[in-house]
C-alpha cells in the first residue's frame, strides 16, 4: 500500500470519473482578442527536452483552441457564435499551497522515501518541493497575469470577480494564511519567518546540517559532497536565491473582488491532522526542527512516530543530534482552526470584507455560504462548500447539517444558474471520519453531494481542485442533461495554471462555459535572474517541471480538460 501526505489517514492511522468524451474542436476560428492573447489561445508552455542529467527547460508551443464537449447530450443550433450573448466571465485560482519553508512543523524528511521510484514506498510524497519557497512569488505572478486579462478571451465580459478553490495555505498556519491574503489583496508582502536576518531551512547551507537529499541553491559548503538534485538531476546553483526569496516585495493584489473556499491544507495541519493535535502547534511555534531521521529509521517507524500523538517529544529526544536543527521560534506559526481562519479574512483591503464568508459564518464557526453575480435574469448563483473533514484525513466530505442546507439553498434557486465551488471533487469526497463532540455528525460523500446536485437542473458548473490536475468531467443525469465538473491544476506544481471561465447564453435554450487555461506572468523560460517576483516565479515554474516527485505530464491533462466549450441545458425559464 503507498501511503502519501493526502493518503495517510485513510490507513487508519489517525482517527478522530466519470469519462469525459473526446470533444471536436470549435467549428469557427476564434479571433484572438488582447484578453485571448494573453492565455493558452496564444501559446502553451511545454516541457522541453531533457539532457543527459534529465533537467529540462520549458518550450513554447502552439495556442489551443477550444474544443467543443457536447457529452451531456446538449445541442445548440447552429450559428450560436453570432447569436450567443456573454453573461458571466471569472477567474479560478487553486492550490496555491503557500508554504512558510522554514517551519519547524514541515515534514521534509519524509520524501526521501519516494526518492528513488523502484523502490518507493509513498510516505508523504508531496512533503518536499526544491521551489517551495517560492509559492508567494508564483501567485503574485498569477494575480499579475489575470490582472490584464480584463475581459472573457470568447465572450468579452468583463472578468467580475476571482475564486480560490482551497489549499489557499500548506500548513494551516497563521502567517501563510496571512501572505495568501495580501497577496490577493495587494501590498508588502515578505515570504520570512523566524530569524528574519537568514534563511533556517532544510535548503540553506549550513555544514552542521547539510543534507544532500535536499536542493541547495547556493551550492555545497566547503568539504561537503554535492546534493543529490545537483549531482544527479541537473539542478542549477542560484547563488543568494534564499535571501531572494525572503526579500519583501510589492504584491500586485487582485483588480477585482476575490472569494475562497476551505482546502484540506487550509483546514488540517500537514492537510491531514486536525489542529491542536499531535503537538503540531506546539511544534510549529518553537525552535526545533526536525530535518532529517536517525540512520536505520524505517518507513514504519515514522509511520508510529507520526501517528503516535507524541511527535514534539520524538523532536525533542533528537535534540542534541544532526537530526535536529536549533532554528528561530515564531509565534506567527501557530495553526488556525476554521472559526480563526474564517476570521482572518475580515482583515483585508481586499473585496468584499470576508471574502464570501459571512456574519453567520463568524458566529456559528461555520465555512460555506452563497452569493450572487450580475442582475435580472442574467444572474448567477454562487454556491461554496467546506469540503474539509474537520476530523483529519486529506480526501473530503459534507457534514450534514451543511448537506441539508445546500439541499435548501438549491431547492430556492430552480430556474436560476448556479454554479458550485469547493476544494474536493466528487470522486476525491470519500472521507466518512466520525469524531466527538461538535465534529460527531455523520458525513456526507461525493457520489450523494453529486446526485444531489443533479437532482437540480439550476446547477450547470462544479468549479473544484485538489487533484493538481486540469480535469473536465461531464457528470449526466438519467433522463438527460447534467452538470459540469470543472477541475484546475494547481499553482504549486507543473503547469503551474489557472483558469478563466465563461457563462454564454446560446439563446437557444442552451449554455456554452467556456473554459480557459492561464499561465502566470513569469517569463517561458527562466533567464538566470532573481530581482522580480516575475523571474522568480519563472525559476519556480522550472523547477517544479524537473520535481522528481512528479514526474511527467499528466497534470497538464488532455486536450479536451483544457481550453473547452461546454455545452449544457439553460436552466432559466423561456420567456
Amino acid at each position: 500500500m503507498r501511503i502519501t501526505r493526502r493518503g495517510l489517514l485513510r490507513t487508519g492511522a489517525v482517527a478522530g470519473v466519470g469519462a469525459g468524451v473526446a470533444g471536436s474542436p470549435a467549428p469557427a476560428a476564434e479571433a484572438l482578442t488582447a484578453s485571448a492573447r494573453r492565455t493558452t489561445m496564444k501559446r502553451t508552455l511545454l516541457k522541453g527536452r531533457p539532457n543527459a542529467k534529465g533537467w529540462l527547460t520549458l518550450v513554447r508551443g502552439p495556442g489551443e483552441k477550444h474544443v467543443l464537449r457536447l457529452d451531456l447530450g446538449v445541442k445548440p443550433r447552429r450559428g450560436r457564435r453570432h447569436r450567443r450573448r456573454g453573461l458571466l466571465a471569472f477567474a479560478q485560482l487553486s492550490d496555491v499551497h503557500i508554504v512558510d519553508a522554514q517551519s519547524p512543523a514541515r515534514v521534509e524528511y519524509t520524501d526521501r522515501y519516494d526518492d528513488d521510484a523502484d523502490a518507493a514506498v509513498g510516505i508523504f510524497t508531496a512533503a518536499y518541493r526544491p521551489h517551495e519557497m517560492l509559492t508567494g512569488h508564483v501567485a503574485d505572478a498569477m494575480v499579475r497575469r489575470i490582472n490584464r486579462i480584463t475581459r472573457g478571451p470568447v465572450t468579452g465580459r468583463r472578468v467580475a470577480l476571482a475564486i480560490q478553490t482551497g489549499d489557499n495555505s500548506d500548513n494551516s498556519q497563521y502567517n501563510e494564511i496571512r501572505w495568501n491574503i495580501d497577496v490577493l489583496d495587494g501590498g508588502t508582502v515578505r515570504m520570512d519567518s523566524g530569524d528574519l536576518t537568514r534563511f533556517e531551512g532544510v535548503a540553506d547551507d549550513d555544514p552542521t546540517y547539510y543534507d544532500p537529499h535536499y536542493w541547495h541553491p547556493h551550492g555545497s559548503p566547503a568539504g561537503k559532497p554535492d546534493d543529490i538534485p545537483r549531482a544527479d538531476r541537473g539542478f542549477p546553483t542560484v547563488p543568494g536565491l534564499l535571501d531572494a526569496a525572503r526579500r519583501p516585495f510589492r504584491a500586485a493584489g487582485l483588480r477585482m473582488p476575490w472569494y475562497t473556499a476551505f482546502g484540506n491544507h487550509d483546514g488540517l495541519a500537514q492537510g491531514n491532522f486536525p489542529p491542536g493535535t499531535l503537538q503540531l502547534d506546539a511544534l510549529a511555534t518553537g525552535a526545533l526542527k526536525l530535518v532529517n531521521l536517525p540512520a536505520g529509521t524505517s518507513p514504519a517507524d515514522l509511520l508510529a512516530v507520526l501517528t503516535s500523538g507524541n511527535i514534539q517529544s520524538y523532536v525533542a529526544s533528537l535534540a542534541l543530534t544532526p537530526s535536529v536543527r536549533t532554528v528561530t521560534a515564531d509565534p506567527g506559526r501557530r495553526l488556525l482552526d476554521h472559526p480563526q481562519m474564517v476570521e482572518e479574512h475580515f482583515r483585508t483591503t481586499g473585496t468584499p470584507k470576508g471574502h464570501g464568508f459571512t456574519a453567520q459564518n463568524r458566529a456559528d464557526g461555520t465555512a460555506y455560504y452563497t452569493f450572487d453575480k450580475g442582475s435580472g435574469r442574467n444572474k448567477v448563483r454562487f454556491i461554496a462548500l467546506n469540503t474539509v473533514n474537520p476530523n483529519g484525513y486529506a480526501d473530503g466530505s459534507l457534514d450534514a447539517t451543511q448537506f441539508a442546507w445546500l439541499g435548501d439553498v438549491l431547492e430556492r434557486s430552480a430556474g436560476r444558474i448556479v454554479v458550485v465551488f469547493s476544494h474536493h471533487t466528487s470522486t476525491t469526497m470519500t472521507n466518512p471520519l466520525v469524531g466527538t463532540g461538535g465534529n460527531a455528525e455523520p458525513r456526507v460523500l461525493g457520489d450523494e453531494v453529486l446526485a444531489l446536485l443533479l437532482d437540480h437542473p439550476c446547477v450547470v458548473a462544479w468549479v473544484n481542485g485538489h487533484s493538481h490536475q486540469n480535469r473536465v468531467w461531464s457528470r449526466t443525469r438519467e433522463g438527460g442533461g447534467g452538470l459540469w465538473e470543472i477541475n484546475t491544476a494547481a499553482h504549486i506544481d507543473w503547469p503551474c495554471q489557472s483558469r478563466i471561465i465563461e457563462i454564454a447564453d446560446n439563446r437557444d435554450g442552451t449554455l456554452s462555459i467556456f473554459t480557459t487555461v492561464v499561465d502566470h506572468a513569469g517569463t517561458g523560460r527562466w533567464g538566470g535572474r532573481t530581482d522580480t517576483p516575475p523571474r522568480l516565479a519563472s525559476l519556480a515554474r522550472e523547477l517544479a517541471a524537473n520535481d522528481w516527485h512528479h514526474p511527467g505530464d499528466g497534470p497538464r491533462g488532455d486536450r479536451k480538460d483544457r481550453n473547452v466549450e461546454l455545452v449544457v441545458k439553460d436552466p432559466r425559464p423561456r420567456g
